[in-house]
């Protein structure tokens, strides 16, 4: 049946591939947004992707009065809202906190005292929480190590340890049950919101859902944005004709998901009671190393005439290894990725073909050197 239904930061990349899911199945759509000008330009203009049937609200999430406006007849809540960047994130501390964390806050502070109709929320969460994936060693078995240290990294050695026997060690799957280990503000933020967003549907029988997304990639992402994902930051470099910048060896892997898998697992959560109070990983299960995403990207948009740079450096706390394990999202949401990495990028490069991107990589990474984040 048909539901009013509030997407927070829904004229974002994910949120406006959702909007339109969600209208095509009937509901009526209230997007609330900011649309700040590190997303959507400094003339903070409504993007032009955006559904014409979405009802836009424009507003901060930290505003109370205009929150709380925005829920008036709602009964499905996606909260994606947030500030995103790992790097940014450790040096724009308090800007990431109250945006992320006190604007969560509000959301669920408005639940807990106001009149309201809403039966089911969902809430965006990262693969950001886990820090390193998880691994298994030959002497030890499954472990979970930290960080490397900066000995480590200033060697060159790139490759996670045993943190028992001090064997290299290779990564596995990495299930929703992993101890979390978040290096960074923006991920710590979002371990904030999973445990604020589940406790309190507790608390108040709220049927809430938590949603791991892996490396999200795909049209509509902010190709200006040097805080945004690594397809996005090479793609955006590429239309510049400038080299994708690697760091470490470019043999770290991530899970990389298109965003309509993204999308399938944000209705799957909201239609599935089984899911109700419950953390998942959306991604696809397969790692791919940041290498072989800059070099598919450069052959396809400059046919390899710009190479990728190799730089050997590394960032504060950047992680190894991580990709997901399906099995509850199996299980519990029905959930299975659809677009495999070869389809999904040619669907992301047929609309990067048709953009321009200013490219502010080299703003963002003196801005990490300056706080000595880059090394």
């Amino acid at each position: 049946m048909p539901e009013q239904v509030l997407i927070t930061g829904g004229a974002g990349f994910i949120g406006s591939f959702l909007a339109d899911a969600l209208l095509e199945r009937g509901h009526a759509v209230r997007v609330y947004d900011a649309l700040v000008p590190q997303v959507h330009g400094p003339d903070q203009a409504v993007p032009a992707y955006l559904n014409p049937e979405v009802e836009l609200v424009r507003g901060d999430v930290r505003d109370r009065a205009g929150l709380e406006k925005a829920l008036e007849g709602v009964e499905v809540v996606f909260h994606l809202a947030a500030a995103v960047g790992v790097g940014q994130s450790m040096y724009q501390i308090q800007f990431y906190t109250e945006v992320n964390t006190l604007g969560g806050a509000v959301l669920l502070d408005l639940l807990a005292n106001t009149r309201h109709q809403v039966r089911k929320v969902v809430v965006a969460s990262s693969m950001s929480v886990y820090g390193e994936g998880k691994y298994e060693c030959a002497e030890c078995g499954v472990v979970y190590p930290r960080l490397r240290s900066e000995a480590q990294l200033k060697r060159r050695d790139w490759e996670m340890k045993c943190p028992h026997c001090g064997q290299e060690v290779r990564p596995v799957p990495t299930d929703e049950d992993k101890p979390l280990f978040p290096t960074s503000i923006y991920a710590i933020t979002k371990r904030d919101h999973e445990e604020m967003f589940l406790q309190t549907g507790i608390a108040y029988g709220i049927p809430t859902v938590a949603l791991r997304f892996f490396n999200t990639y795909g049209p509509r992402q902010a190709l200006s944005n040097p805080y945004t994902g690594v397809m996005a930051i090479f793609s955006g470099r590429l239309l510049n004709r400038q080299p994708p910048v690697i760091y470490e060896d470019g043999r770290q892997s991530r899970d990389f998901i298109h965003v309509r898998d993204v999308v399938q697992g944000l209705v799957l959560a909201m239609d599935r009671p089984e899911a109700d109070y419950q953390v998942f990983n959306l991604g696809t299960g397969v790692p791919t190393s940041v290498a072989e995403v800059a070099e598919m990207l450069t052959q396809r948009l400059t046919d390899g005439e710009v190479r990728p740079q190799v730089r050997h450096q590394f960032r504060a706390g950047d992680i190894r290894h991580c990709y997901a394990d399906l099995t509850r999202a199996r299980r519990l949401l029905g959930f299975e990725p659809r677009i495999p990495l070869q389809e999904g990028l040619e669907d992301l490069l047929a609309w990067v073909r048709e953009q321009t991107a200013l490219d502010r990589f080299h703003q963002a990474e003196r801005e990490l050197q300056a706080k000595s984040l880059v090394s």
